[in-house]
This record gives structure tokens, sequence and C-alpha cells, in this order.
């Protein structure tokens, strides 16, 4: 195997894109999601394309107790990993701010399921004192605004999460990097209003692969993004809280 890597919530736009950026420098790779049939015919392409090896597997980030047994399969199929991709997302609808039952699918989905399974995997590279994890969180986290604040609150929560664990990490030399897209032409964005500067998931998925060969903890992608969330940030709130955003 070539520097291994776990791609998680594999079957996105985003997680493809990232998938083959890395096939393409040679990494092997084991693609997870809750879609098998689709995860068969993304890793035969993959194979046949840059020829590297492609496994796959079942991972539902939301059923935290599989996690321990899932990652020791993925460990014992790949003879370990270099690494490990978190592109877990699940943006959910209007209601989840005012039907928790809702909102708290999505609280489970993108911050309680990647805690625990990136908690897994940070255990194992620790001793390893190797590795990466790649964590994609979201502009949308850096502030809370009324058309996707559980979301929000939960891809913030992540970013917060892969700091600390950024901390922990650091001194046993894995690297922990927080990737914060905005905009991106994937199925969970299609169709919603006022979307604008919006980037392709092939981009993305390369820039993603990039960072590692750079020294940012924090990338904002396309970089822009980071300029417009600090003009967001700094929105004094007596003045934020009246936008329509």
């Amino acid at each position: 195997m070539n520097q291994p890597v776990l791609i998680l919530g594999a079957t996105s736009a985003i997680a493809r894109g990232t998938a083959a950026a890395f096939a393409r420098r040679g990494h092997d790779l084991y693609l997870a999601s809750r879609d098998l049939d689709e995860l068969q015919r993304s890793a035969a392409d993959l194979h046949l394309r840059y020829g590297v090896t492609v496994r796959y597997g079942l991972f539902d980030a939301e059923d935290t107790a599989s996690h321990p047994a899932f990652l020791q399969q993925v460990l014992a199929e790949m003879h370990g990993l270099s690494g490990v991709v978190l592109a877990v997302g699940f943006l959910g609808d209007p209601l989840a701010a005012r039907d928790f039952k809702v909102g708290a699918k999505v609280i489970a989905a993108n911050f309680t399921g990647a805690v625990s399974i990136l908690s897994e995997c940070a255990s194992y590279f620790e001793p390893q004192k190797r590795g990466f994890i790649i964590g994609i969180t979201s502009v949308a986290g850096d502030r809370g605004r009324q058309s996707n604040y559980v979301y929000g609150a939960a891809k913030g929560a992540l970013s917060l999460f892969l700091q600390g664990l950024r901390n922990r990490l650091y001194a046993s030399g894995v690297r922990v990097i927080t990737v914060k897209p905005g905009f991106v032409d994937t199925a969970m964005t299609f169709g919603l209003p006022g979307l604008f500067l919006v980037a392709s998931p092939q981009d993305i998925g390369e820039r993603i692969a990039r960072t590692l060969h750079k020294s940012a903890d924090v990338v904002y992608l396309p970089g822009f993004w980071r300029f417009i969330m600090l003009i967001i940030k700094h929105v004094p709130e007596p003045i934020f809280k009246r936008m329509k955003m």
C-alpha cells in the first residue's frame, strides 16, 4: 500500500474531487459512506484512472457505536493509514431551526459523528507520531446566520474541535488541518438562493490535497473567502442582526 488515505463521506462531490486528487498523487484509498453501490462505482473508476488500490466500506457518521470496529477494519484492510479526510456533511433544511428533531440530525451528522470517528483516528495516529487529519467544515461556521444557523453551529463546533485536536497532536507530529469551503457546486447546494462565487468540487478537491504541502492550519477555499468572512465577522451585532442572510 502506498500511503493509504481514508476518505469519510466519500460519495459527496467535494470528497470525490479530493479522492481523485490524492489518487493522482499515487495514494491508495479507502472510501467510506452509506451508499455502497456508489462507493463501488467510484472505487472502480479511481482504480481504472490512476492505477491505485481503492477499497470501500460502509460508514454511518450517526452510528457512533460502530466507529471503533469500522476503523479497525480499515486499518486491517489497508495495513495502516497515512491520513484521513473528513468530508461528511448534511445541510438539512430550514426546519432545523424550528424543529429540534430535524436540527438534532444536522448536529449528529456534522458534529457528533465527526468527533466520534476523528477521536478514534487521533488515538491511532498519536502513538505512530505521524499522519494527518483534514477536517472539512464550512464558512457557515464563522458566524450564525438566520438561513442556516443550526448547520453553521455544528460546523463551527467542528472547527473548534479540530483546533483543540491540533493542539493535542502537535507534539506527536500529526497534522490537523481545518478546511473551510465557501459555496461549492454540489448536490447539497443545488437550487439554493443567493449563491455567488461558486467553486467546482474538482478544484476544491485539488486544493485540499495541496494543503499538506503548505504550513497553514486553517484554510479557506477558495482563498478569497478568508477576506469575505473577515468582513462578515466584523459587522457589529446591532447591524448584523437586522441583515437578511
